[in-house]
């Protein structure tokens, strides 16, 4: 199992972008692709509702509505946060508000400035209003004046003061109804909330809001979180939305737009609805923000959905093809974690608020609450389907008990939900298990042992359904934040806060190896690639890939920026799932056969290329080698090249019309691999000689001009410089031996005597 590029969705505070990213990883790993989403804080839907503007800190993003992905970011030089915007109803010109009391007027769609000018206001813009013109723009600031501006003329036509305080929306809990004729008000209505937004509906008749006939309505939106409308003429409410309202769907942004019939609406934790606006039926949500993602999960099938729990009662669930979202409402308050059973149709989740529910996904992929349960005396925070059948659930909770709920049959069945509303669960055992907190808990694949984790140190064993203790695994030194049991093998995975990772012995409970290599608290631990290896995830925000035959780390994953408390793998076992505290969910690809297949792909190529170049070297054919060598981007290779150039006596002379022939960047690239050949004595000369064509051929501009040209003569000077004076030494050596060797020469010795005639 490799990791290496990486895909992410991505919620993160202060911003709001939904983009697609690609990296790699490096060395033995699995491959990863990610998108992203990041907080945003102020938004509006062009006339056309094809078009959504967000504040994401210094810049504001158009999305595209029907895909959600980002298709230009704006943002000002002064890189400083936004704090209003608006944009014209002609949907021309858009106006920003940055902290350093600048306006900027976009052409949005070329993605530039037209107009920069100061505000005036002696604090922040905190909302800002045009005319039906798009000529006249208003500034509400947190100064409490408010200034008109002229955006065709480019000058303040007005300056308004009075305003005790920011200038936004009423807090007085009444709407007024103004004659703009006579500047009077016609009617006092009073909606019971402070009122966030409040938007006048078309004169049309909508019998599904209760306008029967034509008139002045309008809509309201504010800390109740349902939308309300309203007869101006009579103050009556004649439609009222049909939503149970929790924490944080209070609502602080409504914006309609009028020729797509759509109605924008954002609630406290960042929400984006999108309604139809003569029925106010739900058309499209977006999740704006989520905090920290405490837990994560695969759902369906075909793993073609994720959940997300985030520090939130409501649960997101996206669809991994297309990014739609949905958010559900159940618990009350923030839930902890999360598990699939084995079809992947049923998921449960627990929360703080002391229940858990069971939810079911139909073949649309719609998700709805079937079942809920409460017992616990505190927060639920761990939760485990069983493995084998979708028979019982396991939870774990602060009260130091373990709980097994029965799932009832009803909810097995392949149709829809029912619309009697959620079933009512209740426990089959409890067991109080540990002394402290039960950190997590799992159920084996035969659904005959469950493993609980705590903070007192320790995890047990018990036996299903009695809950009879079978054993403990004691050695940890802190305490143990999962527990896993493997696929394949009778052993147990833990993890702790003392930065290691165990395998136990299911039999002896034993500790058959550690891992270690976190720098901080294990959070999460799961096996992959059928039980041979383990993911692990820390606190320290990384992600370790472990081989359990040779205790090794082959992988660390280093995307996240905060503790990292989701981790799901798919059924395939060819992605993972990581949710982290820094708002980040991000999803990864095992790629480990693409990247085989590349890598012997590479090798093979590389065996062609070797042979096509000893074979024109063979056939003498210089240049064509030359080149090919340095495609290779293999320095030795082409030192080699250059070797059997220079050994050719005939050959010698064509080095310098082989070496100018090159194309400018196979030069750039011959002359950082001189930096290496010189420095080594054994290969000086062939450096030389490279360098010695190009000084005598090339202009001393035209080297300038290559690539890093100034980095490599300063790579190349001290060593030539050594070279030189080695030369030069070796010079006067030979020098002065051909001097001694001059006069010290011998005298000739003299002609042997004739000898005496012999005696007759």
């Amino acid at each position: 199992m490799l990791l290496s590029a990486r895909s992410s969705l991505s919620t993160r505070a202060g911003r709001c972008r939904y983009q697609l990213r690609e990296g790699q990883s490096g060395g033995a790993g699995r491959g990863w692709r990610e998108l992203s989403w990041l907080r945003p804080f102020c938004h509006q839907l062009d006339q056309t509702g094809r078009h959504l503007f967000c504040i994401c800190g210094a810049r504001v993003n158009i999305l595209d509505v029907a895909s959600g992905a980002v298709l230009r970011s704006l943002e000002q030089e002064d890189q400083e946060d936004i704090t209003a915007f608006d944009l014209s109803p002609d949907d021309e010109v858009l106006v920003t508000a940055s902290r350093a009391l600048l306006l900027a007027q976009w052409a949005w769609r070329e993605g530039s400035i037209t107009r920069l000018w100061k505000a005036i206001h002696t604090a922040p813009v905190a909302t800002m209003a045009f005319d039906p013109t798009s000529t006249l723009l208003a500034t509400g600031g947190c100064d409490g004046a408010v200034r008109v501006w002229d955006v065709v003329r480019h000058y303040g036509t007005h300056h308004f003061r009075g305003s005790p305080g920011v200038v936004h929306s009423g807090r007085d809990k009444i709407c007024v109804v103004w004659d703009l004729r006579s500047h009077q008000a016609t009617r006092t209505v009073p909606v019971f909330e402070s009122v966030e937004a409040a938007v006048l509906l078309p004169e049309e008749p909508a019998p599904e809001l209760g306008v029967k006939s034509k008139g002045l309505h309008f809509l309201t939106a504010g800390d109740q979180g349902v939308l309300r409308v309203w007869e101006a003429a009579s103050g009556q409410c004649v439609h009222t939305q049909r939503q149970r309202p929790g924490p944080g769907q209070e609502l602080t942004r409504c914006a309609l737009a009028r020729s797509a019939g759509l109605l924008l609406s954002v609630t406290a934790d960042h929400n984006l609805l999108l309604y139809d606006t003569r029925s106010l039926q739900l058309q499209k949500q977006f999740a704006g923000y989520s905090e920290e993602v405490l837990d994560v999960r695969f759902l369906g099938p075909e793993d073609s959905h994720i959940v997300v729990a985030s520090n939130s009662p409501s649960l997101k669930v996206f669809e991994l093809q297309t990014m739609a979202c949905q958010i559900l409402h159940g618990h009350t308050d923030i839930v902890l974690a999360l598990d699939v059973f084995r079809k992947g149709w049923l998921f449960a989740s627990c929360a703080k608020d002391q229940s858990i529910c069971i939810w079911k996904m139909n073949k649309a992929g719609k998700v709805a609450c079937v079942a809920q349960g409460s017992g616990h005396t505190h927060s639920v925070g761990t939760i485990c389907c069983s493995r084998l059948k979708e028979t019982f659930l396991v939870t774990g909770s602060q009260d130091c008990t373990v709980k097994l709920w029965p799932v009832p049959e009803a909810l097995l069945s392949k149709g829809p939900a029912p619309h009697s509303g959620p079933v009512l669960l209740q426990a089959q055992a409890t067991q109080r298990c540990h002394d402290k907190d039960i950190n997590s808990v799992a159920v084996a694949p035969n659904d005959k042992l469950l493993a609980t984790g705590s903070q007192d140190r320790t995890a047990k064993l018990w036996a299903l359904p009695q809950c009879q203790l079978l054993g403990v695994f004691s050695g940890h030194r802190r305490g143990l934040w999962c527990v896993q049991f493997s696929p394949m093998d009778q052993v147990l995975a833990t993890a702790s806060a003392d930065g290691t990772v165990r395998l136990w012995a299911l039999q002896d409970f034993s500790c058959l190896k550690t891992f270690e290599g976190h720098d901080a608290s294990v959070l999460k631990v799961a096996f992959v690639s059928r039980g041979t290896q383990l993911l692990s995830s820390g606190s320290d925000g990384l992600v370790k890939l472990w081989t359990i035959k040779n205790n090794e780390c082959v992988k660390t994953l280093d995307a996240h920026e905060d503790k990292v408390w989701g981790l799901h793998c798919s059924r395939l076992d060819d992605r993972a799932l990581t949710g982290a505290s820094d708002s980040c969910v991000i999803l990864w690809k095992d790629v480990t056969e693409v990247e085989q297949a590349e890598e012997q792909a590479r090798r093979e190529e590389e065996v062609v290329k070797q042979q096509e170049l000893d074979n024109l070297l063979h056939e003498k054919r210089y240049l064509r080698a030359l080149g090919l060598a340095i495609s290779l981007d293999r320095p030795h290779t082409v030192l080699t090249v250059i070797q059997a150039i220079r050994r050719d006596a005939e050959a010698r002379e064509k080095l310098g019309a082989t070496v100018l022939r090159l194309r400018r960047d196979q030069k750039e690239a011959l002359v950082r691999f001189c930096i290496t050949w010189n420095t080594n004595s054994r290969h000086c000369h062939e450096a030389q000689a490279v360098l010695g064509v190009l000084l005598r051929h090339e202009a001393p501009e035209e080297l300038l001009a290559y690539q890093g040209m100034q980095a490599s003569l300063e790579a190349l000077l001290p060593y030539t410089e050594r070279h030189f004076q080695r030369l030069s030494r070796t010079l006067q050596a030979a020098t002065f031996l051909d001097f001694l060797w001059r006069h010290m020469k011998l005298p000739p010795l003299p002609a042997a005597p004739a000898a005496a005639p012999s005696a007759l």
